[in-house]
């Protein structure tokens, strides 16, 4: 049964469609949002699909509207799908004391097993099956042709799936992503407070354990800014690099002197990360 789609709002973009819709979510148990660009080479048959993953306190709103990726979706004929990055609504419970970086904007990509966010804190579910399901039955894209990208927690989200759905996707890429969360404060307090203290499960969460497990080898790019005012406490990417290394994963990491956390750091290179996808995404 094709899931029913409520239609937020439809621009015309680069000659394209940007939408953006509402729908009833069974893994989150509320009403969800998610945005999809649709190029105009989509009127013609289906295309491939790159799916973008937001960071700390973000919306489905975000990408769309600061990133400039249309330009770029548009040029290589790719539709973008863009979730929110939390369940919301009546009776989803935020953190007790209004932090940004646990609980609505923060669902950190994992399926929550401590109460009371395992009532609706089901992420990686939604990103994984059901969100794809949705977009799958209702637009015109390839299954078969599929990447995924991200910033952030939007970062470690898209390489965590990558990396613990193989044959899924085609490529891979990260703006300053949180590649150990493990090992940082950001991760303790979301994956603490998600999934409980047993450390081991927070593992299936981290990009650095993951590489050691990786199935395939997939093109995989991460920008991160030099002058990026997380990079040293929360996210580290040279622990991504010696994992890459040490487990012969080969890994594009290009440090971007500089560029902060922002998306001016990220619209100055989504040029680029359309290219990485595209080459994967063709025939």
């Amino acid at each position: 049964m094709t899931t029913a789609l409520t239609e937020i709002s439809a621009n015309k973009c680069f000659g394209g469609r940007q939408l953006r819709y509402s729908h009833r979510s069974n893994a989150c148990n509320c009403e969800m949002t998610f945005a999809i660009f649709l190029p105009v080479q989509a009127e013609a048959g289906p295309v491939p699909l790159l799916y973008w993953l937001s960071g700390l306190t973000c919306t489905d709103e975000n990408f769309v509207t600061k990133a400039g990726a249309q330009q770029f979706a548009a040029e290589h004929g790719i539709a973008v799908v863009a979730p929110d990055t939390s369940p919301r609504g009546e009776g989803v419970p935020d953190d007790p004391e209004g932090a940004y970086d646990f609980g609505l904007g923060a669902g950190f990509y994992v399926n929550a097993t401590q109460a009371p966010w395992s009532a609706h804190y089901h992420m990686y579910d939604y990103v994984v099956q059901e969100l794809p399901g949705v977009v799958n039955e209702n637009f015109p894209v390839d299954p078969e042709r599929q990447s995924i990208f991200g910033h952030s927690m939007g970062g470690h989200g898209a390489l965590t799936i990558a990396l613990g759905n193989p044959g899924r996707f085609r490529s891979v890429s990260a703006f300053a992503p949180i590649v150990a969360p493990t090992q940082v404060p950001w991760g303790h307090k979301a994956l603490g407070g998600y999934l409980g203290p047993d450390r081991e499960l927070w593992k299936t969460h981290d990009a650095c354990e993951l590489i050691a497990k990786a199935e395939e080898r997939l093109p995989l790019l991460v920008d991160q800014g030099g002058g990026d005012q997380f990079l040293e406490e929360q996210l580290k990417p040279e622990l991504f690099k010696q994992a890459c290394e040490a487990n012969g994963y080969p890994l594009t990491l290009r440090m971007q002197p500089g560029y902060d956390h922002s998306y001016f750091f990220m619209a100055s290179f989504m040029k680029d990360h359309f290219a990485h996808h595209a080459a994967a995404l063709k025939g």
